[in-house]
């Protein structure tokens, strides 16, 4: 694939705190979203934290919305670094050099690897219940996060997407590490990321002036509030 394009603000570069909350991020690549307003596109929101800034950029655009389950593999004793992506259709990955540096044994990684299908799988049931995933044949899907750290999640969904023949594929996401962008800019047609940071210290959570770990009962609330093509 022909290396995509990289949309930013440049006044939010290497800025902290420049989000009030998720649906001021949502706000914020609505505008810059502007082009895709009511084409022929789906947004698929990454759950948690993906869940509330892609409904507003759902609403203000008016783009149906749904959700593409996956989830970061992480350590038992640490929760906050991913050393690999699980996808609900199985898609699996793993960053084998941070594994080679965490020092991590098979049975480690058959056992943080079993955790995350399982929680993949619950959200999967849990928030879609029976309704089968979206035809995304010959759409712009637009992959939607609050943040980006390694890219293992996202990269993730977008292989996920990549294999159900989308006309293009567009990553928005409110706030990521630049060399995590450069990653993925291979992988898509276009990256829109509002505040782009560098550094050796990123922590998506330096983006927002109010963050909280989104829970499933508010994921819950927000898809059945906004309905779209979740029916």
């Amino acid at each position: 694939m022909q290396e995509g394009s990289l949309f930013t603000k440049n006044e939010l570069r290497d800025r902290l705190r420049v989000f009030s909350d998720r649906t001021h991020a949502g706000e914020v690549l609505a505008e810059m979203l502007e082009e895709f307003r009511s084409s022929n596109s789906i947004i698929l929101a990454i759950p948690a934290g993906g869940v509330p800034v892609a409904s507003r950029i759902g609403e203000l655009l008016e783009i149906p919305i749904d959700i593409i389950p996956v989830s970061k593999i992480t350590p038992q004793w640490n929760t906050e670094i991913g050393y690999g992506a699980v996808s609900f259709d199985g898609t699996v990955l793993f960053n084998n050099e941070l594994i080679v540096k965490l020092n991590l044994s098979t049975e480690e990684i058959e056992r943080d690897l079993k955790k995350t299908r399982e929680k993949v799988y619950r959200r999967m049931k849990t928030l879609r219940g029976k309704r089968q995933f979206p035809d995304l044949s010959g759409k712009n899907v637009i992959i939607v996060d609050d943040g980006l750290a390694s890219g293992y999640t996202m990269k993730v969904a977008v292989d996920t997407v990549r294999k159900r023949k989308p006309a293009r594929i567009i990553i928005a996401i409110s706030t990521a590490h630049e060399e995590s962008l450069q990653i993925l800019i291979n992988e898509v047609d276009a990256i829109y990321c509002a505040n782009i940071r560098g550094g050796w210290r990123f922590a998506v959570a330096d983006a927002y002036e109010r963050w909280y770990d989104v829970d499933e009962e508010e994921v819950k609330a927000i898809l059945r509030r906004i309905i779209l093509s979740l029916q």
